[in-house]
């Protein structure tokens, strides 16, 4: 099978295993607008100061591994599944995912809103208090490393690729902060990753991840439940690892580059109200989006 078609059969495989886990799982996972989720921890209030559970993260997690697992008793049992898909790109693609979805997982249900942004972890620290979000910080850093060591032919590009991850993770979260916000963008950002790598290995690996996480636009938009940091981190991951896949070295500086002044300047200006003060970002922003009839 040509890794144009594993990536075609690897995004359905997402979606289809992210959709069925979502329904399975609806009593837990989601909210109607009456009852909410019993997933308590996961309660999270959205942009509006509904509570929403932040449960998007979970289906694309376990979605992802389920696809996993399918290519490799596929693999194993045939020829049709390219061995480096699922050994030199799988492996790296579910590192990233378990990784920063524990550790997003982890600041989801344990992380307060006290310590907010990379200064703000900084002033917790210096005040004698750990956060879940430094850990998540640090942990993701360890987590990218290793998922890009197996490409990495120096120290300094293991590092300048690891933070491509690692930045791509942090803007993610930054980004969820509207219903279908950062799902949007995703797939904005993945346009041309999928017109350069169609044919490569590498897009056939991350498609399983993708197409979990764009099964859940719908429910996103609608309000039913929200990606967190585990959904976001892990779709910044794979949009910073793959990127780093399919680009040359000074495409990759670029990258970097944009990551580095685009988180430096979260910590300076509200990207919602960059949004909504300019008219084209607005009306994208709220494309799709259907406010519910409990909305305040």
């Amino acid at each position: 099978m040509s890794d144009a078609l594993v990536t075609v059969a690897g995004a359905l495989a997402g979606l289809g295993f992210s959709l069925a886990v979502w329904f399975a799982g609806r009593p837990w996972l989601q909210t109607d607008g009456v009852a909410t989720a019993r997933l308590d921890a996961l309660i999270r209030e959205n942009h509006a100061g509904r509570p929403v559970p932040a449960s998007a993260g979970l289906v694309i997690a376990v979605a992802s591994v389920l696809t996993f697992g399918a290519a490799s008793v596929l693999g194993s049992a045939t020829d049709d599944v390219n061995r480096d898909v699922l050994v030199r790109f799988g492996q790296p693609v579910a590192i990233l995912v378990l990784g920063f979805g524990f550790l997003g997982f982890l600041d989801d249900v344990l992380g307060g809103p006290e310590a907010r942004g990379f200064r703000g972890h900084v002033r917790a620290v210096t005040g004698g208090r750990a956060t879940t979000g430094l850990v998540k910080l640090v942990g993701g850093a360890a987590v990218a490393l290793v998922a890009v060591s197996p490409r990495a032919d120096d120290l300094l590009w293991l590092v300048l690729d690891a933070a491509i991850v690692a930045l791509a993770a942090n803007l993610a979260n930054l980004l969820d902060r509207a219903p279908g916000r950062l799902l949007k963008a995703s797939i904005l950002a993945a346009l041309p990753l999928c017109v350069v790598g169609w044919r490569g290995p590498e897009l056939a690996a991350a498609a399983p991840v993708f197409g979990a996480s764009w099964a859940m636009l719908p429910f996103d938009l609608r309000e039913r439940t929200m990606l967190g940091d585990a959904g976001a981190n892990v779709i910044g991951a794979m949009l910073g690892w793959l990127a780093g896949e399919l680009a040359g070295r000074p495409v990759r500086i670029g990258i970097l580059a944009a990551l580095v002044v685009a988180n430096a300047a979260s910590e300076l200006v509200s990207f919602s109200r960059v949004i909504e003060a300019l008219a084209p970002l607005r009306w994208l922003d709220g494309l799709g989006r259907i406010r519910r009839a409990d909305t305040p």
